[in-house]
C-alpha cells in the first residue's frame, strides 16, 4: 500500500497524479466512487455496485411504465394484506 500526498486546491478540487491515471486507465470526465467513512476517504476508479445496480432496476422498472408512486402503492396494498 503506497501512501500519495495530494493538496485540495481552489473549490475543492485534487488531482491525481500522473502515474496513477495511467496506472488505472483514468481518462478526464470518468466517474470515481468516493466513499467517506467517518472522515476516512476512499476513492475508487470503479463504480459502485449498488449505484449500478440502482440504475439498472430503475431502467427496468421505467420500461415496464412503473413508477415510485406506483411502487409505494403496491407496497401499501401487500403489508395490508400481511397484516390481515
Amino acid at each position: 500500500m503506497k501512501t500519495i500526498t495530494v493538496q485540495v486546491a481552489q473549490r475543492g478540487l485534487i488531482t491525481l497524479p500522473k502515474t496513477l491515471r495511467e496506472a488505472y486507465g483514468i481518462r478526464p470526465g470518468d466517474t470515481m466512487t468516493l466513499l467517506d467513512l467517518d472522515g476516512v476517504f476512499i476513492l475508487s476508479p470503479r463504480r459502485s455496485e449498488v449505484d449500478a445496480l440502482a440504475d439498472k432496476l430503475a431502467t427496468a422498472w421505467q420500461a415496464q411504465g412503473e413508477t415510485l408512486e406506483s411502487m409505494l402503492q403496491a407496497l401499501r396494498e401487500e403489508r395490508a394484506r400481511y397484516g390481515e
